[in-house]
């Protein structure tokens, strides 16, 4: 993976606590959350039914989908609730300088 391979997001400062900024990269939707300082990037689409997780909130570290409730880890992507079964998609993410970056790996 080369510098080139990684999208610049936002900014350091940009994304409120405990918030969440929905991006695309290659025509992806993608959400990236601060939690206390730390940067983290997850799919923007519930597994149960694609709602888009950015739309939902923030709680004990999970983006809750605004649809059903179903909750992803959002350090990992991994399914904390149901009515979602499977895991979504987390994005390696990077600070550089000031600069928050997303990789997409899934090719």
């Amino acid at each position: 993976m080369t510098s080139s391979d990684w999208t610049a997001v936002a900014r350091v400062g940009e994304i409120p606590d405990q918030q969440c900024l929905r991006c695309d990269i290659d025509d992806e939707p993608i959400a990236v959350y601060n939690l206390r300082g730390e940067y983290f990037a997850i799919e923007d689409r519930c597994s149960h039914d694609d709602g888009e997780l950015a739309d939902g909130w923030v709680e004990n570290g999970c983006a809750v989908c605004p649809r059903h409730g179903a909750r992803f880890d959002i350090r990992t992507g991994r399914v904390t609730a149901p009515p979602a079964y499977e895991d979504i998609h987390s994005f390696p993410l990077r600070v550089v300088g000031d600069v928050i970056e997303v990789y997409d790996d899934r090719d």
